[in-house]
């Protein structure tokens, strides 16, 4: 091969004024960025300079000539090329005036770990990337679920807003200190503004009624008891999503473990509670036949060591929600109003006389869209194209459903991937739950953020809150996003601490899942080359902590997330094993990975 080493150094030049290009044209942005982010906001740009260019012929010849193939500059853009380019001169033996070396970034990984601390804490001992878990429903009421969380190996507790009450956040939280305290371990918080996500609005309630099914093996054999909490009525939270019944206060008050409680349930079959815990306001009991049990169900107390019978009423039980079930060809009306959705109405000739219908959220964003556009629903999981446009909505046929059927419930995403819906920025909602999240957590991340403006929104209302110390974390999960992505993290900048979260979900649905692979990658490098810390998140063994039992594809993803900062884990049944899972697979993948750069020990195989 012959190499022109002249026409590289004219390359890496053309490179370095393109690179002192765009810092004058952004010399504004610059600098208006926290002194801590200084050199990597300059850094971030001289990479958007480097990848402007195609290098791959480049990197061939310099890799041709024992050179490096700046295949690792992110995180030290000119001086890698200034260093290239000296050596090229000392090969070609003519002297063209080239300055002194000057040093490295070798910053770089102590400012990419600073930054990291300062926004996530402190990282684990012998881990290096931190693990962040989405608290469940039960973590405000369950102390040994958080304790157990924070022992096992979570870093970071992330609350939603857009999930659960302000109390139950304060319960949570609560929780996370007391577990702090007893374990000696560091937990920060992040709590997520629930942002200007589209949603599937409320649905008709169905029946107040609550099914309770003992867990069963592949012969329908009970290999464990049902355990249900019967809680003293006062106590009942309704929108609690753990197996518990509202019983009077006398219930708990007159049951001891070892008691019994009959009942017949809507099927008018006889069961048995078995009473095996008591405290406080509520007692644990276990059931091993599958039961249904409504509001007003008589339950009958046994006190076998006093011989007494006592009789109780269930209480209040929340109505169950009536998912609407949509099939290939089906008509489903997005409504702008504010009717309760509901499924279709079928006359007594199976002929569907009103098609299924749910509020879309906001409503306003009906009249921006236009037929023909593409509909996702539910993460992606339906799909469906605006067949026309009523007075009342949108009319959805439906196009990608399961052969069974699938189920849309309340509270679901909608996303319209070909639509350039403006509906970004902070919510009135988001405003108000900033003052709590200012007041109670170590970070917020900003949900749907499109562009730099609403950045600058959120670090503006953040001015009312001097003394919180909040970092930010910017949720990347929409096309315009990743479009603005530099000009966006150059608007992160401008405050400290902040970071990248790649929010993989709503990201997959508006740029197809196929682009995924390729967009993640480039969220990477654009984080590395700004030193900003970056989290990892959706579907990361989704099915270990849903079902106990990952997918291979799933451990291949966890080992690729050792590349970020931080990885995010979902609620789910099994999510303790889901944490020990996880953190068994990023300490042995450090040894081979740290951030994009491949390390090399000996190899195993080598020993044979």
């Amino acid at each position: 091969m012959t190499i022109d080493i002249e026409a590289l150094c004219e390359t890496l030049a053309a490179i370095l004024k393109r690179a002192e290009k765009l810092e004058k044209k952004y010399a504004t942005e610059l600098s208006q960025v926290h002194p801590n982010f200084s050199d990597s906001a300059r850094n971030l740009l001289h990479y958007i300079a480097l990848r402007q260019f195609d290098i791959r012929d480049l990197q061939d010849q310099l890799s041709a000539l024992g050179l490096s193939s700046l295949g690792r500059a992110e995180q030290h853009v000119l001086p890698s090329i200034r260093a290239v380019e000296r050596a090229l001169r000392g090969i070609s033996s003519s002297d063209h005036g080239t300055p002194p070396p000057e040093p490295l970034l070798a910053r770089a990984d102590e400012l990419n770990a600073t930054h990291t601390k300062d926004l996530l804490g402190k990282r684990a001992e012998d881990r290096s990337v931190l693990i962040m878990v989405t608290l469940p429903t039960e973590a405000s009421a369950d102390y040994a679920l958080v304790r157990d969380l924070i022992s096992t190996g979570m870093n970071i507790a992330r609350i939603n807003c857009a999930h659960d009450a302000r109390e139950d956040w304060r319960m949570m939280i609560d929780n996370i200190g007391r577990a702090r305290e007893e374990l000696s371990q560091e937990c920060r918080i992040v709590m997520d503004l629930a942002g200007s996500k589209i949603r599937t609005g409320p649905l008709e309630p169905g029946p107040k009624v609550l099914r309770l099914r003992p867990k069963r093996d592949a012969l329908g054999r009970v290999t464990a008891a049902k355990r249900i909490r019967c809680i003293a009525e006062y106590d009942f939270q309704h929108d609690r999503k753990a197996n518990a019944v509202p019983v009077p206060q006398e219930c708990v008050d007159s049951a001891d473990v070892g008691d019994v409680i009959r009942f017949r349930d809507t099927r008018g079959r006889k069961r048995k509670l078995h009473v095996v815990g008591k405290d406080g306001n509520e007692i644990v009991v276990e059931l091993y036949k599958t039961a249904f049990v409504v509001t007003g169900t008589r339950l009958t107390l046994i006190k076998h060591e006093l011989r007494e019978k006592k009789s109780f009423l269930v209480g209040e039980l929340p109505a169950t929600e009536q998912p609407i079930v949509l099939h290939v060809n089906d008509t489903l009306l997005l409504d702008a109003s504010e009717a309760l959705g509901a499924a279709a109405t079928i006359d007594k000739d199976g002929k569907v006389t009103k098609s299924a219908h749910v509020r879309c959220i906001p409503a306003e964003l009906v009249e921006r869209v236009s037929v023909g556009d593409p509909v996702l629903l539910n993460d992606g999981k339906i799909e469906g194209t605006i067949e026309s446009t009523t007075d009342d909505g949108l009319v959805v046929r439906i196009t990608h459903a399961k052969a069974t059927g699938s189920r849309l419930r309340s509270n679901r995403s909608i996303n319209f991937p070909q639509s350039d819906l403006r509906a970004g920025g902070l919510s009135k909602t988001d405003k108000r739950d900033l003052d709590f999240v200012a007041q109670h957590a170590d970070a917020v991340g900003m949900s749907f953020v499109r562009e730099p403006a609403e950045v600058l929104e959120l670090q503006d209302e953040l001015g009312n809150y001097p003394d919180s110390g909040l970092g930010v974390i910017l949720k990347i999960e929409t096309k315009m996003a990743f479009r603005n992505l530099p000009r966006i993290m150059l608007a992160a900048m401008c405050h400290y601490p902040a970071g990248i979260m790649i929010a993989r979900g709503d990201l997959a649905v508006e740029c197809g899942w196929v682009q995924l692979a390729v967009i993640q990658e480039e969220i990477l490098w654009l984080c590395e080359a700004a030193h900003m810390p970056v989290i990892w998140a959706t579907q990361v063994l989704e099915d270990e902590a849903k079902k106990g039992l990952p997918t291979r594809a799933e451990i291949s993803d966890a080992a690729m997330s050792q590349r970020a900062d931080c990885v995010m884990l979902n609620k789910g049944p099994f999510i303790l094993a889901a944490i020990r899972m996880l953190d068994d697979i990023l300490r042995r993948m450090q040894k081979h990975q740290r951030k994009k750069k491949a390390r090399l020990p000996k190899l195993k195989v080598s020993e044979i």
